[in-house]
């Protein structure tokens, strides 16, 4: 589990990157979609033998819709975009990510936490120097503090609970690690400003942070394209890579599309919606510029 670097990830074809976009299927696209889309095709394809993969992640099984799923097939086929088969779908994978829970946690690594968010936020709201990180206050490490016997009762009794990352037993157990942002050079990987994260819930086995590093490296992603709005979480994903033993990508986050009061996109601008937009008479290649993409589909 140690170990400042390690080498790319596995599946890389000879002279060209393998990308994914991986969209969970909650709404329709929108332009942002198509950017983040057309960004790693593209990367995909600046060099013979690259490969440009399609993942679903459908984890969330109360928000994520066959029809939405289909509408993303749609869509990206419309706009010109080719992937390789088969599609990887995250919710016929739950077992790859429970394996990885039960490797963390006989590790130590992993605590049961009983906190509802309602009793988070009041145990933030009380303490004076609450830490704080990118996206916000973070978890003050309550659960953490229970004894093994604690822990044990509570989960004997049927309580509710999540799986955190204890972080700092994890950066103990992995020593300096570091990642590549193509973007913006090597980052000293520093998960500890995310804090302890979720890695499980008892409706979702398992988060993005533990399901997208785990199929990143099955699908053997060399290249990890993203929103810039998901750089930080590029930090945790690093750690978990060094915990599991999983090859290193490297990255590529970019920048986010806004609107014309600096909004960024959201699948509540219905009519910057692929459908709507089609609907309206555009063309595909009109989408793939007002996307930041003129010309053909990569």
């Amino acid at each position: 589990m140690t170990g400042e670097s390690a080498p790319r990830g596995a599946g890389a074809s000879e002279g060209g990157e393998t990308t994914r976009f991986a969209p969970s299927p909650t709404g329709r696209l929108h332009l942002g979609h198509v950017h983040s889309a057309l960004f790693a095709a593209a990367a995909a394809r600046r060099a013979a033998g690259g490969r440009f993969l399609l993942r679903i992640e459908d984890i969330d099984a109360a928000r994520c819709r066959p029809e939405y799923e289909a509408g993303i097939l749609e869509d990206l086929g419309w706009l010109g975009l080719a992937w390789e088969q088969p599609v990887r779908r995250q919710s016929q994978h739950l077992a790859e990510h429970a394996a990885a829970l039960e490797r963390l946690e006989a590790a130590g690594l992993l605590y049961p936490c009983f906190c509802t968010r309602r009793e988070i936020a009041e145990e933030i709201a009380r303490s004076a120097r609450a830490p704080h990180g990118p996206e916000g206050p973070l978890y003050p490490g309550t659960c953490r503090r229970l004894s093994a016997d604690q822990r044990r009762a509570r989960r004997a009794a049927g309580e509710a609970f999540a799986l955190r990352l204890d972080v700092a037993a994890a950066l103990a157990a992995s020593g300096p690690l570091s990642w590549r942002d193509l973007g913006r050079g090597e980052i000293r990987a520093a998960p500890e400003e995310l804090g302890d994260v979720v890695l499980a819930r008892r409706d979702i086995g398992t988060s993005y942070h533990l399901a997208v590093t785990l199929d990143d490296a099955v699908q053997g992603v060399t290249l990890v394209t993203r929103g810039e709005d998901l750089f930080h979480a590029t930090h945790v994903h690093r750690l978990l890579q060094a915990l599991l033993g999983l090859p290193v990508p490297r990255w590529h986050h970019h920048g986010l599309l806004a609107d014309e009061s600096g909004k960024r996109l959201a699948k509540r601008h219905d009519s910057l919606a692929v459908a709507a937009l089609r609907e309206a008479g555009r063309a595909p290649a009109e989408v793939r510029e007002m996307a930041g993409f003129p010309g053909p589909a990569p």
